[in-house]
């Protein structure tokens, strides 16, 4: 079963030692992250950015029951387990599997991962066009059709990232 977790994210080597002392060594933690290239005074600097911030989803077969969480509220590194975990496994579960599907060989979440829709604006968080709003007019296997201001352009989907402007 899933639990979504509030942490403490300087003290996660802390909350890991703890559930493995508490748990055992069944439980798994999975935080999502992206990378972002960004350019800053004409330098790429690299980011690694996590998709829930301060939240991880943890795995274990025991989180149904409610002793075991009780046991483990006073973690270090733990603020809190979310309420209402236990009635959104089912999307909980797909969030996870849409996560691992779009994760490159680094482990990084790829733009795949976002749900891209025609006519909709969207804003260039890496690359060359950083900060750069554009309209997305067609899409191809592997590649997205743009128009920029006037401009009219053909992207690939794996070299940038961009989120809804």
């Amino acid at each position: 079963m899933w639990a979504i977790i509030k942490i403490d994210r300087k003290k996660i080597n802390f909350l890991e030692k703890d559930f493995s002392k508490k748990l055992g060594n069944d439980f798994k933690i999975y935080r999502p992250k992206l990378s972002i290239n960004k350019y800053k005074k004409n330098k790429l600097i690299n980011k690694e950015f996590y998709l829930l911030g301060d939240y991880i989803l943890c795995f274990h077969k025991d989180f149904k029951n409610s002793n075991t969480i009780n046991k483990l509220k006073y973690c270090r590194g733990l603020k809190y387990f979310l309420i209402g975990f236990i009635q959104s496994q089912n999307q909980i579960e797909k969030f996870v599997d849409k996560c691992k599907k779009s994760e490159n060989t680094n482990g990084f979440l790829s733009t795949n991962f976002f749900q891209l829709t025609i006519n909709s604006k969207y804003k260039f968080v890496s690359g060359p066009f950083t900060e750069k709003i554009f309209q997305i007019i067609n899409f191809q296997k592997d590649r997205v059709n743009i128009l920029m201001g006037n401009i009219n352009t053909t992207i690939k989907k794996q070299e940038f990232l961009f989120n809804p402007a």
